[in-house]
């Protein structure tokens, strides 16, 4: 299962209506967009968000694969080329639609760095469809659960029958918990994959100060979760075993390390708390060749100055 978010605007409705969404294959110019080209990753079962002038209004799942389909001619408002990309979905449209900019807070530390639905000020970027990795699907729908679903509490111990009613009638309840319950296990699982195969590379120990015991030690990414295509999540050379603390240190930025396995020390830290921190501004790892172009990543767009 993979998630989308797709840009419609004045599209909507009619897409909705056609219960679809469709874009073209290439633009005047003969190139094919990434918002567009990213259509073809859609399978049956993928679930979407549709993003309609700062809000998110439904949650849809795919009916089928992605397919090359001429405009249908109910989209009258395409007008760039007739070939394209179309998916059939199963619209669920919320009660209470999520403000991206009321809960940007919560949305905008989960945002990849490359192909962001978002802009930095919580406007929606411009294009198609992108991409929605598994921890910013899990919380789009835990916000749309607290404002979409009844949640009985030691305030709200009882249902007038019409809120019942309206309850169980709801489509939308089973489609947020399954693909929230799917996101999640499929998060858990490449997490601990991904730690199992990364361990064996650093031999069971912390990188930089070789403690072995397996409850202290964390397998980190390089290139972080949010920003990975879904093979480098996996990729054991894009993992690190460091101990909590400095698994911490290199997570936030305040410590790196080079293509050749160079520590590098962020500014933000202070020479004379080296020691506290457990460092050694001359140390060197010994990294496998495939690590480089991760570590490299993670200095350049991670490292703090």
């Amino acid at each position: 299962m993979n998630s989308f978010i797709v840009m419609q605007g004045d599209t909507y409705v009619v897409e909705k209506e056609a219960g679809v969404i469709w874009s073209p294959k290439e633009d005047k110019g003969g190139h094919e967009p990434h918002s567009w080209k990213r259509m073809k990753e859609v399978k049956k079962g993928d679930p979407i968000f549709h993003y309609v002038k700062g809000e998110i209004v439904a949650v849809s799942l795919a009916k089928s694969d992605c397919v090359e389909e001429a405009r249908p001619s109910t989209l009258w408002h395409q007008t760039v080329a007739d070939k394209g990309y179309l998916v059939a979905l199963e619209y669920h449209e919320l009660d209470v639609p999520l403000n991206v900019r009321e809960q940007f807070e919560e949305i905008s530390p989960l945002l990849p760095l490359k192909y962001a639905p978002f802009q930095l000020d919580a406007s929606g970027n411009p294009g198609y469809l992108y991409p929605c990795h598994e921890a910013l699907t899990i919380k789009l729908l835990e916000l749309i659960s607290e404002s979409n679903f009844y949640r009985i509490n030691e305030e709200q111990l009882e249902l007038t029958v019409d809120e019942v009613k309206r309850t169980e009638r709801n489509t939308l309840i089973p489609v947020i918990t399954e693909t929230e319950s799917e996101a999640k296990m499929k998060m858990r699982w490449g997490k601990l994959k991904f730690r199992n195969e990364v361990a064996p590379l650093w031999e069971e120990q912390c990188a930089l100060c070789a403690i072995k015991l397996p409850d202290l030690l964390k397998a980190s990414h390089a290139k972080p979760w949010k920003d990975c295509s879904n093979d480098e999540r996996l990729d054991p050379f894009n993992g690190l075993l460091l101990c909590r603390n400095h698994a911490a240190l290199y997570e936030e930025g305040l410590i790196a390390f080079d293509g050749q396995g160079r520590l590098h020390i962020s500014s933000s830290i202070q020479e004379d708390d080296y020691d506290m921190y457990g460092l050694n501004q001359r140390k060197k790892i010994n990294i496998h060749p495939e690590n480089k172009v991760y570590f490299k990543w993670h200095k350049r767009k991670r490292m703090r100055k």
